[in-house]
């Protein structure tokens, strides 16, 4: 049975919501990510299509995009409304696809394969998924359909705003062709640049090559890269499982210096990291600090705890030891990150050796129907507040699976 495959990728997400509930911003420029003020750090969230004239892109530093654009109207991000908005278009994804596997809130992808009877043509479906989200949620998306995730992926974003495109079976390589390089998924600048110096222009250029030759010249990784440019890839569309790790971090607006605050931001982040690790039903072993120096010195440390745990206070006394041990108070802080890895399923008794007291237990579990019910910033155990979201984060996307089941 032929694979029908679609990707489906929400245009400007995040300004267009901002556009689809403020009616002021509608028609302008806007800047999703920060508050425009000079000599802000971070980057760009999203930019509208009224500012991409300018030269303003998805992830550039938040100052450059002021620069590009100053009248650009800057929004911080309200990760609250991104996910009530995305939730709706996944409440409408789940009637077109039982298979749905989300990269983003803006982003998704559906297995369709042997739908036809039922549903109808694939470009048809798709015309019918592009109009029902805009008539139901007011925003627009851009879709691609193929026989891989890959082909997909490079034509959802061919015709953005609001584009379709539909490449037959058969026809991968041809598509691809004339496309440069950087239209190709993991072809990064780096790899794009080493192939030009060998005359590689175009994706078609790149699916000519021998084998042995990209062997040569990017090991293995380069024998996939040239099958992905001649359109081949069986890799599925799958829901995501449970994670590895899961980790916050943010980026001072300033260079930090203060070290007390520093402190108490990173046992935020941990907080959050715990709620996640208790919504998931795992418990961790290895407690993990990330620390960014100015300008751009990074360090991890990790620390392994005898027994997994999921509660508040025994990963923060693994961070707090941590920190006291590996940061060094002469240098201004840039980042700072908290995680946990080796991860295992909670036990669902109480274990002696823990000495886990059932009491500090159900004191995690009510601040976390109090968080999930009042927000991140109602409650927290001895820390600072955990700053504002920032980014897409795992927990996210697995509200996202089966939203309207």
């Amino acid at each position: 049975m032929q694979r029908v495959v679609m990707h489906v990728d929400l245009d400007a997400f995040y300004a267009s919501v901002e556009q689809l509930r403020r009616p002021e911003l509608r028609g302008k420029p806007v800047i999703v990510g920060g508050a425009g003020v000079p000599g802000e750090r971070g980057v760009v969230a999203a930019a509208s299509y009224e500012a991409r004239p300018f030269g303003v892109r998805s992830a550039m530093p938040l100052s450059r995009a002021r620069r590009l654009c100053p009248q650009a109207i800057f929004v911080p991000c309200d990760f609250k409304a991104y996910r009530e908005a995305s939730r709706s278009v996944f409440d409408i994804l789940d009637h077109y696809s039982p298979i749905i596997e989300p990269i983003a809130l803006d982003e998704a992808y559906l297995d369709c394969t042997g739908q036809e009877a039922l549903m109808g043509p694939p470009q048809a479906v798709a015309v019918r998924l592009r109009d029902e989200v805009k008539r139901q949620c007011g925003l627009d998306i851009s879709i691609g359909v193929a026989s891989s995730k890959l082909v997909a992926k490079v034509g959802s974003e061919l015709r953005k705003p609001r584009g379709l495109v539909v490449v037959a079976p058969g026809d991968e390589a041809t598509f691809l062709a004339p496309l440069p390089l950087s239209r190709l998924p993991g072809c990064g600048p780096a790899t794009a640049a080493r192939l030009q110096r060998v005359g590689v222009r175009t994706i078609g250029d790149l699916g000519a090559l021998p084998d042995p030759l990209l062997g040569e010249l990017f090991g293995q990784y380069g024998r996939a890269l040239g099958a992905h440019a001649r359109g081949m890839d069986t890799s599925p569309v799958m829901p995501p499982g449970d994670p590895k790790s899961i980790s916050r971090e943010v980026t001072f607006d300033k260079d930090q210096v203060n070290i007390t605050k520093v402190r108490e931001t990173a046992l935020g982040l941990l907080q959050d990291v715990s709620q996640s690790l208790r919504g998931h039903g795992l418990s961790a072993r290895t407690v993990c600090l990330k620390i960014r120096y100015h300008p751009f010195d990074t360090q991890s440390r990790q620390a392994t705890l005898a027994l997994a745990t999921d509660r508040d206070d025994e990963l923060a006394s693994a961070l707090r030891q941590l920190f006291e041990t590996q940061i060094d108070r002469t240098r201004p802080v840039r980042l700072i990150g908290a995680g946990v890895s080796n991860l295992e399923p909670s036990s669902a008794q109480l274990n002696l050796l823990e000495e886990r007291s059932a009491r500090r237990v159900q004191l995690d579990q009510q601040l976390d129907e109090l968080r999930e019910r009042y927000g991140d910033q109602v409650i927290v155990r001895g820390m600072a507040p955990t700053p504002h979201q920032k980014d897409v984060r795992r927990d996210d996307l697995d509200r996202l699976r089966g939203a309207g089941r």
